[in-house]
């Protein structure tokens, strides 16, 4: 995948939600009486360059982050954590429109209007690690898990600042770049983010390969992250800020 927008969430206008579908699909909500939630979660798919099809429920892309909302679920037994998954309008990035960040920045209000202002790890594959990444921008998301994330160069950072950021990126990926990624990582702990990467040995795009690592890896590194910033504390430093990624 390539694209060429330079643009950080603040700069994407927020569209107007009066007839527009949901962009937020809870799939876990704290029960009634179980207090205030601590934290959230949000699950980002991936998509295409561009498109501005409507997205099916059908769509692969969606349906490929099953397992790992179920794996999130699980690796995060307190029910005091929202889970839940991003929905986007459309299939594609669209250039300079960018319109899975906006999608995510309106999640987030929904998320707010839902269970208050909670600080948020997202989740991103492709795509949607992409948008992930560009929507840290927001003052509630405190961490981006991007999962063998869509980052062209010259993908901003700076706005990473503060934030936990990992990375994990397959080395068989003949679809986005896991070297581009390797990169960001690099960029952004220049920029002052706690940032790492791990490169999945064997691990493809889509995750198939290898893919209980994938799972099992992605619930342990958001239940550690959650279990930090539910309790007000900074997510751990990175074990390799910026330098090599670690390998599993």
């Amino acid at each position: 995948m390539r694209g060429s927008a330079r643009m950080s969430a603040d700069d994407v206008s927020r569209p107007g939600t009066a007839g527009a579908p949901a962009a937020l699909r809870p799939c876990r909500v704290p029960p009634p009486g179980s207090g205030a939630a601590r934290a959230a979660v949000l699950v980002l798919h991936g998509g295409t360059v561009d498109s501005k099809a409507p997205l099916r429920p059908w769509n692969v892309a969606r349906a490929r982050m099953q397992p790992f909302v179920r794996s999130v679920t699980r690796a995060v037994p307190d029910t005091s954590t929202f889970v839940g998954q991003v929905r986007y309008r459309y299939r594609g990035w669209n250039g300079t429109d960018a319109d899975p960040v906006a999608d995510v920045l309106r999640a987030l209000d929904e998320l707010t209007d839902l269970v208050g202002e909670v600080p948020v790890v997202l989740v991103g594959h492709s795509m949607g690690g992409r948008a992930a990444l560009r929507a840290a921008a927001s003052p509630r998301v405190r961490a981006v898990v991007a999962l063998a994330p869509w980052c062209p160069d010259g993908e901003p950072v700076a706005h990473l600042r503060d934030k936990r950021v990992i990375v994990l990126h397959g080395d068989r990926d003949r679809v986005t770049d896991p070297a581009e990624s390797f990169a960001l990582v690099r960029r952004a702990a220049e920029a002052g983010s706690s940032a790492s990467a791990v490169r999945v040995e064997g691990g493809d795009h889509a995750m198939l390969r290898r893919a209980r690592t994938w799972h099992r890896a992605t619930g342990a590194t958001v239940a550690g992250l959650v279990d930090r910033i539910a309790e007000g504390l900074a997510p751990l430093p990175a074990e390799r800020p910026g330098g090599e990624p670690g390998v599993i």
